[in-house]
């Protein structure tokens, strides 16, 4: 069996904070608030961050990319943001929120000039051999412009990453048959993440229970309101074929290469964790550790 299914798990483990941490720190609220956006929640941002790469999308696209989120909750957001600020400034407004966060955050870690170019170089090398191919959000940021900057070109490398291990996780949950809300419930179920997390994600206590009883229907939930083994080897598997489509972009990069590169971000990874923005468990039932899909 390829060893690149356990790289790409190691990778995401390193890369996903570093892109993550847009949507938490206060240099990217700061450049919301500048555009017209609400910044008393981290919702209005974060849809307009995320979304901007797809342009001026619709509830409906956003839903399908997005996956565990409510499409009622999604629709409180979209398309309202766009009549705050264009795709286009949106995208310009996060590029300089990039810039001031990976300033802050590789001056903290003692990364050099050189080590900074270096990781980007290997980052980008792997995103560029990132299919594209049913992964509508890695498309939709490796179609923007490549930033010139080497610590832009490494969060932009780093965010197509993330991006086509995240629409390669939603083709998972739905070749095993489990729906946005049902996603959540059984990640939540096996204890990975508090179903607290999941609050922010919009579904109503009805909604979540319905999704429990379906999910108990199929022998993944016992009548005790537990995990069964069905559930937790269920899940198992979402991971192993999330690793499994994760897996190409690291295999072209060739596994000394993809360790230099986390050899790298050690002391990025380090700084963001310093920096404490971050929650303790992920936000997302999407995503195969605990620090997850914002």
């Amino acid at each position: 069996m390829s060893e690149y299914p356990a790289v790409a798990r190691r990778m995401w483990r390193q890369l996903e904070p570093v892109h993550a941490i847009v949507y938490f720190a206060p240099e990217a609220f700061e450049e919301a608030a500048a555009l017209g956006y609400d910044t008393d929640s981290r919702w209005p941002s974060y849809f307009a961050w995320r979304t901007a790469p797809l342009g001026a999308a619709g509830p409906e696209l956003v839903a399908a990319t997005f996956y565990s989120f409510s499409p009622r909750m999604i629709a409180r957001y979209v398309p309202a943001i766009w009549s705050t600020a264009a795709p286009g400034k949106v995208l310009d407004a996060r590029t300089q929120a990039v810039d001031r966060i990976m300033t802050g955050l590789t001056r903290a870690a003692r990364m050099s000039a050189a080590q900074i170019a270096e990781a980007a170089r290997l980052a980008r090398q792997a995103a560029e051999n990132a299919s594209t191919a049913a992964r509508p959000l890695a498309a939709a940021n490796r179609d923007l412009p490549w930033p010139d900057a080497p610590h832009l070109a490494l969060w932009h490398a780093i965010t197509v990453l993330r991006e086509h291990r995240g629409d390669g996780h939603a083709a998972a949950l739905l070749t095993y048959d489990l729906e946005p809300c049902e996603a959540l419930v059984s990640f939540a179920a096996i204890g990975a993440v508090p179903k607290a997390n999941f609050k922010g994600r919009g579904w109503t206590s009805q909604e979540w229970s319905a999704a429990h009883d379906r999910l108990a229907a199929r022998g993944w939930i016992d009548p005790a309101g537990r995990p069964t083994d069905r559930a937790r080897e269920g899940r198992d598997d979402v991971e192993r074929m999330t690793d499994r489509l994760a897996a190409a972009p690291w295999r072209a990069l060739g596994r000394s290469r993809a360790e230099r590169l986390a050899q790298l971000l050690n002391p990025l990874l380090g700084a963001v964790s310093e920096a404490g923005l971050l929650p303790r468990h992920g936000t997302s039932g999407i995503g195969a550790v605990k620090v997850a899909y914002p």
